[in-house]
C-alpha cells in the first residue's frame, strides 16, 4: 500500500472513530426522552412495540462502526475506538456534572431546575450506559472476530448479525438494570423495555447490514483488499 493510501486510510478511521464517539456521547445526553412508534398492535409486559428511548436511535451506528472498522482495520483498532469512547463519555460526564454544580443567573433562560430535570441523571445514566457498553461492544468484537476466523472472512452476514444481536440483549439488559436498580426507571417497565429495545435494535441491526455489505465493498476495491484481509494502521 502507498504513503498516499495510508494516509486516507488512517483519515477514515479517524472519521469513523468521530462518528463513533459522537453517537455514543449524544446517545447517552439524550437517553431520558422516550418515544413512541406503533408498527403494530402488540404489547409486551404491558409495554407496546415500540416504547423506546432516543437514546436507542444512535446507540446501534456504534455496533455497526465497530463492525466495519473490525472488518477492515482488524480487532485491535476496534478496541481502541471502544476505549476512546469511554474516555470520552467520562469526559462529557464530567462538563455535565460540573455545569450542573454552578448556579444559574436569574435571568437565565434554563434554569436550574431545568437543568437538573434535562442533566441531573445524567451521571449516573452515563456510568450505567458505559458500563453496559464497554461490555457489549467488546462481546460483539470478540464474536465477530470469532466467526471471521472460523469461516475465512466469509459470510459477511453471519457475523455481522450474530455479534450484534447477542451484544445488543447483553446491552440492553445490562443498562436496564443498571437504571431501575438507581431508580430512574421503575421496575415493572423493566422487561417491556428490554423486549422492546432489543428486538428494534435486531431490527436496526437487519437493515444495516446493505450498508456493512457496501461500505466493505467500497473498502476492498479502493485498497485492493482481497477476503480477510486487513489495513494496518501501524
Amino acid at each position: 500500500m502507498t504513503v498516499k493510501d495510508k494516509l486516507l486510510a488512517h483519515r477514515i478511521y479517524l472519521l469513523l472513530a468521530a462518528l463513533f464517539i459522537t453517537s455514543l456521547v449524544v446517545s447517552n445526553l439524550i437517553f431520558q426522552k422516550f418515544f413512541y412508534w406503533y408498527p403494530m398492535d402488540i404489547e409486551v409486559f404491558d409495554t407496546k412495540l415500540f416504547e423506546i428511548s432516543v437514546g436507542i436511535l444512535p446507540y446501534p451506528i456504534t455496533f455497526l462502526i465497530t463492525d466495519l472498522i473490525s472488518e477492515i482495520y482488524g480487532k485491535k483498532a476496534a478496541n481502541q475506538v471502544v476505549v476512546t469512547g469511554i474516555f470520552a463519555s467520562i469526559f462529557s460526564m464530567a462538563i455535565i456534572y460540573t455545569a450542573n454544580a454552578v448556579p444559574a443567573t436569574s435571568w437565565s433562560p434554563v434554569s436550574d431546575k431545568l437543568f437538573t430535570t434535562v442533566f441531573g441523571s445524567t451521571a449516573i445514566a452515563v456510568m450505567a450506559s458505559m458500563l453496559a457498553y464497554l461490555f457489549a461492544q467488546f462481546v460483539d468484537i470478540q464474536i465477530y472476530h470469532f466467526w471471521k476466523n472460523l469461516t475465512k472472512g466469509k459470510h459477511l452476514w453471519l457475523r455481522n448479525n450474530f455479534s450484534t444481536f447477542f451484544s445488543q440483549f447483553v446491552d440492553t439488559c445490562t443498562i436496564l438494570l443498571l437504571l431501575c436498580s438507581f431508580q430512574i426507571i421503575a421496575w415493572d417497565k423493566f422487561f417491556g423495555l428490554l423486549v422492546a429495545g432489543f428486538l428494534f435494535k435486531v431490527l436496526i441491526a437487519v437493515l444495516d447490514t446493505p450498508f456493512l455489505y457496501l461500505s466493505t465493498y467500497l473498502f476492498r476495491k479502493r485498497f485492493n483488499l482481497k477476503i480477510n484481509e486487513e489495513i494496518s494502521l501501524i
